[in-house]
């Protein structure tokens, strides 16, 4: 007879995809911060409104990648009582809602959910600071 907490089919298939994708993480970061030196240097060589247009979108997608990753490193860490099955009712989604919250408190969650925000912070910064499209002239 096995202890602990039953899961369901669907939720240990969502822990396992969030598992692998978690794995990933440091390659992701890595390749973000390949993709903003080459943005870096491709603004140093044409810093025109319409300069490096292709290298700010890899830019984005790469943060945007690492991001994930970084989230579903946050859900693993926050345990498997924070998964709600698809198609569950509004009583199981609202306790994983609440077991994620209380999740975010402990000292092996803060650093991933810390890392989310800056993330989320860098990319939402680059997206309103970098010009991808030229400017109209009036």
């Amino acid at each position: 007879m096995p202890l602990g907490r039953r899961m369901s089919k669907d939720v240990a298939e969502l822990i396992e995809a969030d598992e692998v994708l978690a794995g990933t993480y440091r390659d992701r970061l890595a390749e973000a911060t390949e993709a903003e030196k080459a943005l870096r240097a491709a603004q140093e060589a044409d810093p025109s409104d319409a300069g490096p247009r292709a290298e700010a979108v890899a830019f984005d997608e790469a943060l945007t990648a690492a991001l994930l990753a970084a989230e579903a490193a946050e859900r693993v860490a926050a345990g498997h009582r924070t998964y709600a099955a698809p198609g569950a009712d509004a009583g199981a989604r609202r306790a994983a809602e609440i077991a994620l919250r209380k999740a975010k408190a402990r000292p092996a969650v803060r650093p991933w959910t810390a890392e989310v925000d800056r993330l989320r912070t860098a990319r939402e910064a680059h997206r309103l600071s970098f010009r991808t499209a030229p400017a109209v002239a009036r």
